[in-house]
């Protein structure tokens, strides 16, 4: 699924008007029908539905929402900010519907005196600005905002947050967007949606097709990209007959060190689940027998240190190479991985201490192999680039890392973004708050590994991982729960994702 700019997804309503065609005033019917629908089935009768309108496009929806809430039976009251900006024809025409009801109550808001008074069974719906608003809030509206923001009960917004921008808000008065419970939202999510500060205005928010066209969907560009899970069907290669081990690939992992020998486990039961064909394990001398009771499945070699690693002379004899999880920053392990990453000529997935090492030096950086699969978290990402004010800054600085240093980067979070070397993001859809808990990266850092071992390009393993990863987070919660998560339930739940996966696979 695409993520657009608010200005394209103006030009998408326009061409389904002209080339569907249908009415904008029908598109408006179809969209508010999409809402009622989901509403009604997760609050029913039981409350009073405050709907606050401005006066653009927005409002209309609020307007048709309101009339089919009230000729379905529930309470449904109005309240209209009155601008200076004028409204839509489309208000209007909704607006005349409204009224020619006869049963909803409708007022106007020229001041702050004229806000409702609330109780902790309404259900409010913020219909007053949607995705095209390009200027901070200010005035009445801001006043109207922060009063909906201190009111009980639920807040609903209607295609983006009252306030909010579509993009990125740097520029913006954080202090005057609706903060919504649920945001509901036509089509396809906003770019803003996939940054964590933006949560406690968007609350959860879902998808509403309204049926946009098509053709207009699939001809207006974008960089930006939200995984599901028809993508990554496409991208699992399917087994053969006669396939063997060997045609799996045999991967490198250089885990642990110290008390760090669980990183090492927790890595090659993911890279072991995802269907590699072998893997070895590179550990320091004292951790070996641990690996080896914990995974008889994996094979193992010892460092010539008890307790670091410090010598690696084989990594282009395997298919891929996956290095960095419980490695620790020593400098005997630095020139290791330094050796490495310039010598190394097979797919590389460098995780935790290794990026740690890397942005320790530029000299690290300059040896970055081409193709290669970063898997940072926020702090680890902030060392190798820079602090970034908002997430929209760190976005870009993103893109620029991996076009600089031509590698893929998996920013891990609630949707870990994966950006590839000619500027396209990806987002992904999967995963929940449990799954913030220790070796949760160490799993993922084998996965990648595993299908780069597979020969899969490095874009679409860091895909694959990320999306089944998160799918087998999102299996484990519904045995565990978000508290007792643990990371090893993660690994032991991506045979599922499989499973899953396997009914949409072509």
């Amino acid at each position: 699924m695409k993520i657009f700019t608010g200005s394209q997804i103006k030009e998408i309503d326009k061409y389904t008007i002209e080339n569907e065609p249908i009415n904008s005033i029908d598109l408006m019917e179809r969209a508010a029908s999409k809402l009622f629908a989901w509403i009604t089935e997760k609050f029913g009768r039981a409350h009073r539905y405050v709907v606050f309108v401005g006066p653009g496009n927005n409002g209309g929806d609020g307007l048709a929402l309101a009339r089919m809430l009230a000729l379905s039976g529930y309470k449904a009251e109005v309240y209209a900010l009155t601008l200076n900006s004028g409204v839509t024809d489309n208000w209007k025409v909704n607006r005349q519907r409204l009224e020619d009801t006869g049963i909803v109550h409708f007022y106007s808001i020229d001041d702050s005196s004229n806000f409702p008074v609330l109780s902790e069974d309404d259900v409010i719906i913020d219909a007053i600005f949607g995705s095209g608003l390009n200027r901070p809030v200010s005035g009445l509206t801001s006043e109207i905002i922060k009063m909906i923001n201190k009111s009980p009960g639920s807040r609903i917004s209607i295609d983006i947050p009252s306030g909010l921008f579509p993009e990125d808000n740097g520029q913006n008065d954080m202090n005057s967007v609706v903060m919504a419970d649920f945001t509901l939202t036509f089509q396809f999510p906003k770019l803003a949606f996939m940054f964590a500060e933006n949560y406690r205005f968007t609350g959860e928010w879902h998808i509403l097709d309204i049926g946009l066209h098509p053709e207009a969907i699939n001809k207006t560009s974008s960089p930006y990209y939200y995984l599901e899970a028809s993508n990554i069907a496409t991208i699992i290669k399917k087994r053969g007959k006669f396939d063997h081990k060997g045609r799996f690939g045999h991967g490198l992992l250089i885990a642990g060190s110290g008390d760090k020998t669980g990183a090492a486990i927790l890595a090659s039961k993911g890279a072991l689940r995802s269907g590699i064909g072998l893997i070895t394990c590179h550990l320091p001398a004292k951790r070996i027998n641990a690996l080896i009771a914990s995974i008889p499945e994996a094979m193992v070699q010892s460092d010539k240190n008890e307790n670091i690693i410090t010598s690696v002379n084989n990594f282009n004899d395997f298919t891929a190479v996956g290095v960095g999880p419980g490695i620790g920053t020593s400098p005997e392990t630095a020139e290791m991985l330094y050796e490495l990453i310039s010598n190394c000529r097979k797919p590389v997935v460098l995780d935790a201490d290794a990026l740690n090492i890397i942005s320790s030096d530029e000299k690290f950086k300059k040896k970055i192999p081409p193709n290669s699969v970063l898997t940072p978290h926020p702090k680890e990402f902030e060392r190798l680039a820079g602090t970034s004010e908002n997430s929209y800054i760190r976005l870009n600085k993103q893109l620029s890392f991996s076009s600089l240093h031509n590698c893929i980067i998996v920013l891990k979070g609630a949707h870990t973004s994966i950006s590839t070397p000619d500027g396209r993001v990806f987002f992904n859809s999967t995963g929940n708050p449990g799954m913030a808990t220790a070796g949760s990266g160490d799993v993922l850092t084998g996965m990648i590994l595993s299908f780069l071992s597979q020969g899969y390009l490095p874009e679409n393993a860091a895909i694959a991982a990320v999306y089944i990863h998160g799918l087998a987070g999102d299996i484990a919660v519904e045995i565990k729960s978000y508290e007792s998560l643990i990371a090893g339930d993660i690994a032991e739940n991506i045979c599922n994702a499989f499973k899953e996966l396997k009914g949409k696979m072509i």
